[in-house]
């Protein structure tokens, strides 16, 4: 046993949550950050204003999300360089085979694929072969085994999410907000979820107000310790940066989950703020300014079809108020309880430089 304690010592090979739960899963926020969530503000960009080699830069970038996050969770196992090169081609299996639950399914893969890459790195003498063959082999093949299977998870969670928009608007904003603001920050995608419901209408706009709580929530939250980056990355970016943190301490999670279930109804019930545009816009919140465009975006489909006829300013209240003034204040004051009860304490919001 000792001698089996010695080998993965020296593979710097360490099972515990906080290497697998905390510094693996904070690093493939960022590398979901470097490339889908990047990828898809340059493609609004370009979509936005007629400049179309913005969308081709930005689709590089969104298709490149598996083997990003795959070689920045490598990075934080420390993975000698074959295996972290290596690593490119599982992500990319595990993303693509994994549907909505991609990014989960990627984090579990790259895991085992980059330690059995490191248990053989240098061990032979034809070393160039053998790690990436071992990585890549059981990366792959892991991907085929596992990956359609959490996805098929995230297809349960969207229906569950499906089930609440069949509730009555005031229970359904609660619901759909909470649930897919909750899927938002998980390493599953909210956006791909949206998309396979169809979610648009009335729950496409609850779906929008619990991403906004809890990307806007978490960049006010967290101003303090991160200042304007912060603000930015988890404003304009995810709030799945902040998934290390909440496994170390989950009472920081509260703010935003409790901010996305006062949102939603406020959204279906007083506003009556619908997402008409794309349904994958309902799951990306504020990233890119993604969800906020979307519904601008049906608004002018409505229009176009007879079903409206102008854009009004309670239209657009609703819309700044939804999606970023009342996400801000209530996470924040709610935070701030959260504080001073000792739930949330200095530097459990700081993020990983």
């Amino acid at each position: 046993m000792g001698k089996v304690k010695d080998f993965l010592k020296k593979k710097d090979i360490v099972i515990s949550a906080r290497r697998y739960g905390v510094d693996a899963m904070g690093a493939m926020a960022q590398g979901l950050f470097c490339s889908l969530l990047i990828g898809t503000i340059i493609n609004t960009i370009g979509t936005q204003f007629g400049l179309p080699f913005l969308n081709t830069i930005g689709g590089y970038g969104v298709k490149m999300s598996g083997p990003a996050m795959a070689i920045a969770i490598g990075y934080a196992l420390k993975c000698p360089p074959l295996v972290l090169f290596s690593l490119a081609a599982v992500g990319l299996s595990a993303n693509e085979l994994g549907g909505a639950g991609g990014p989960l399914a990627v984090l579990i893969i790259a895991i085992i694929a980059a330690e059995l890459g490191k248990l053989v790195s240098k061990e032979t003498k034809v070393d160039i072969i053998v790690t990436p063959l071992v990585t890549i082999f059981s990366g792959v093949g892991l991907s085929a085994l596992i990956a359609p299977p959490v996805g098929a998870a995230a297809g349960w969670v969207g229906n569950l999410i499906m089930w609440a928009t069949e509730q009555q608007p005031f229970i359904m904003g609660i619901l759909v907000s909470a649930l897919v603001g909750i899927a938002l920050t998980l390493p599953i995608s909210s956006a791909a979820i949206c998309h396979a419901l169809g979610l648009t209408g009335l729950a496409g706009g609850a779906a929008l107000a619990g991403c906004c709580a809890n990307m806007v929530g978490f960049a006010i939250l967290s101003f303090r310790e991160n200042r304007w980056g912060g603000l930015i990355s988890q404003g304009l970016g995810t709030s799945m940066l902040q998934m290390g943190n909440i496994v170390r301490n989950p009472k920081i999670w509260i703010p935003a989950i409790a901010t996305s279930m006062i949102t939603g109804p406020i959204a279906t019930v007083l506003f009556r703020l619908e997402m008409n545009g794309p349904a994958v816009a309902s799951g990306m919140g504020t990233c890119g300014l993604v969800g906020p465009i979307g519904v601008y975006t049906g608004w002018l489909n409505d229009i176009a079809a007879g079903s409206r006829t102008a854009i009004s300013a309670m239209d657009w209240a609703a819309l700044v108020l939804v999606c970023f003034i009342l996400p801000a204040v209530i996470c924040w004051a709610v935070g701030l309880i959260c504080r001073r009860i000792g739930w949330i304490k200095e530097g459990d919001l700081k993020l990983e430089n």
